[in-house]
């Protein structure tokens, strides 16, 4: 027996879900519920910060949302203002003390905050405020910005925040509690989303859009690139610390990360997703009698292709959504049972069928490796993979969690090595026009250095 646990997926690890309500008699709950909606971007941590009669309330833990707040701690956390959290770590170890939102008694008050994204140039940022005398608590990046926020406390937070931020490098959508605001931002590249709802006399903040669903709440706008807004018993206010003309908004989002029923960056996730596909068909058609997703992120785009091509869709795999991200194998000899409990072929549908596979993204291989063997085991007579984004030949260094470039097999192998090595019939990805064309953009507005290589910024 052993007790390695295994990792199920073989794909680029979620980020952060942010998230900030003012003005609602139960903004905790507003909270955890919001974060729940969000959870798929963060599993290792959560947490959650109320403001209640000039003071802050706190509660995190770590594990999902559903098993971190009781509805004891929900009571607990009183007022009508919070922010919540939910990570995946990327900077910084998977401990209780770099759960966020982080807060800290600063001679202004009691500040809060909660982050989506990675600072490149935390390093540096940290041997200064060091040198300076700033004792750091965690491992993360996000503490970087209590301590500027503690060098400048007798101007305006806002103030002290426009005075800061162009010292910051990288990607961060960061939500602020203080006892008078709440305070929703963006780095001047847009890597990371952040949109702006309303319910009823309530202003809501979140990474995605999806969690307004569940609230009830109405999306008004996103917060824009460079742009702080705060929220207070006056209403929203809007200033700029940084303003550029093109934007590197993360494309990954809309490849992946983001829930499909999500507006990101202005777009629906699920027409962009079924955009890849049809580009994808249009790019590399292939004779085939089904088109079968990788359940579930290659669902929007499989139907996509399925339209394009006017080849029939089938779900030749059903997913079991009742497995985490990792479990324990039973027995070292048991090959593949990674795959195969999450994941199995319905072999009626599948017998004797030539069959296009479509997956989201190709990471390392191993697990399309597992899934195409599943695929013919059940019979299938060819089996056709397509993937509905470019190769990826690079790692992200603004807020996900990525592998290094000799784990990535699109960096290390020519197409046909990739094709031989997974056991496809053929295999072929979407172009960077056709990633471009489905967002109905150019590279001036998306940072697709995952698929390219080009850094929109410096990386420490």
């Amino acid at each position: 027996m052993t007790n390695a646990m295994v990792n199920l997926n073989d794909e680029f690890r979620d980020e952060c879900a942010v998230f900030g309500i003012w003005n609602h008699k139960e903004a905790s709950r507003m909270a955890y519920l919001s974060l729940y909606a969000m959870q798929h971007r963060g599993q290792e941590s959560a947490g959650i910060v109320t403001l209640h009669e000039h003071e802050h309330l706190i509660h995190k833990g770590l594990g999902l949302v559903g098993d971190v707040f009781s509805d004891e701690e929900l009571n607990r956390l009183k007022g009508r203002a919070a922010i919540g959290h939910a990570r995946y770590s990327t900077t910084g170890q998977n401990l209780l003390v770099n759960a966020q939102p982080l807060n800290a008694e600063l001679l202004r008050g009691p500040v809060a905050v909660a982050h989506n994204g990675n600072i490149v140039n935390h390093k540096s940022l940290k041997a200064q405020l060091r040198a300076q005398g700033a004792i750091f608590q965690g491992t993360n990046d996000t503490e970087i910005i209590l301590h500027l926020l503690s060098k400048n406390q007798d101007s305006p937070i806002i103030e002290t925040l426009k005075q800061a931020l162009p010292t910051v490098e990288g990607a961060f959508s960061f939500v602020l509690l203080t006892q008078k605001k709440l305070i929703a931002l963006r780095d001047h590249w847009g890597f990371r989303p952040l949109s702006i709802g309303r319910l009823g006399d309530s202003w809501v903040v979140a990474s995605e859009t999806c969690a307004f669903d569940l609230i009830g709440a109405e999306y008004v706008r996103d917060v824009e690139p460079g742009e702080i807004v705060s929220f207070d018993d006056e209403g929203m206010s809007s200033t700029f610390y940084n303003k550029k003309e093109t934007k590197a908004q993360c494309i990954f989002e809309h490849v992946y990360f983001a829930r499909p029923d999500s507006k990101v960056f202005g777009l629906s996730v699920y027409e962009s997703r079924k955009n890849l596909g049809k580009l994808l068909a249009k790019e590399s058609p292939v004779a085939a009698d089904l088109v079968i997703p990788v359940p579930d992120s290659g669902v929007p785009a499989a139907i996509g292709y399925s339209q394009e091509s006017g080849i029939a869709f089938e779900l030749g795999i059903i997913r079991n959504h009742y497995v985490g991200r990792t479990f324990i194998q039973p027995s070292q000899g048991i090959r593949d049972f990674g795959v195969k409990i999450k994941l199995n072929p319905q072999s009626e549908i599948l017998r004797g069928k030539r069959v296009i596979v479509i997956d989201d993204s190709l990471v390392r291989g191993t697990t399309s490796k597992k899934i195409i063997n599943l695929i013919r085991g059940a019979g299938a007579k060819e089996v056709h993979f397509r993937i509905a984004s470019p190769p990826t030949v690079s790692p992200c260094y603004y807020g996900v969690d990525t592998p290094q470039k000799d784990q990535l097999i699109a960096a290390q192998r020519s197409l046909k090595e990739i094709q031989d090595f997974v056991g496809s019939d053929s295999l072929a990805y979407l172009s960077m026009n056709g990633l471009y064309q489905s967002v109905h953009s150019d590279s001036t507005q998306f940072c697709a250095a995952c698929f390219g290589e080009k850094y929109p910024t410096a990386i420490e």
